[in-house]
């Protein structure tokens, strides 16, 4: 605690960064990922996402390299939209949020061996639609999703 008191047990989670990428084709559709989550017992639909590992400089270079390898798209047109803290209570890590415009399919799909991913497509239109729908589980992609729609002035507060 701040007054020095310790409490035991008290257990915290060291991940490291985190990335997500809200990705946009020219035609305006959302480049989604739809993989299988142990936790949940569950193959939902998230946003291409993953860790900065060792290799990455940034977590812009995460979240391109993370784009690329399960969606097989890529942009010039990266916008960092904002950073979280996926639970300050215990883990130490921040989220990075990232808008991708104008993605383009560059590349097959890069894979690690425990991931299975089919890459889906909607269109920018039918978002709310879906998230409405509850098909959205990941409340740190909402976060994203909801930077993202921001930054398109998609969202407006009155």
């Amino acid at each position: 605690m701040p007054n020095g008191t310790i409490v035991e047990p008290y257990y915290v989670l060291e991940y490291p960064t985190w990335v997500n990428v809200v990705a946009l084709t020219k035609n305006q559709e959302v480049i989604l990922v739809k993989q299988y989550r142990h936790g949940l017992k569950e193959t939902v639909l998230e946003l291409p996402c993953g860790a900065v590992e060792a290799e990455d400089v940034s977590p812009l270079e995460a979240a391109k390299r993370e784009l690329l390898e399960e969606s097989g798209y890529t942009s010039n047109n990266f916008i960092e939209t904002g950073i979280l803290s996926p639970n300050p209570a215990n883990h130490t890590n921040l989220t990075h949020c990232f808008l991708a415009t104008d993605v383009e399919l560059v590349a097959a799909l890069k894979l690690d061996a425990t991931e299975h991913i089919d890459v889906v497509l909607l269109p920018l239109n039918k978002l709310i639609e879906v998230i409405e729908n509850g098909v959205f589980l990941q409340a740190l992609h909402m976060s994203s999703l909801f930077f993202a729609l921001k930054k398109l002035g998609k969202v407006q507060f009155y």
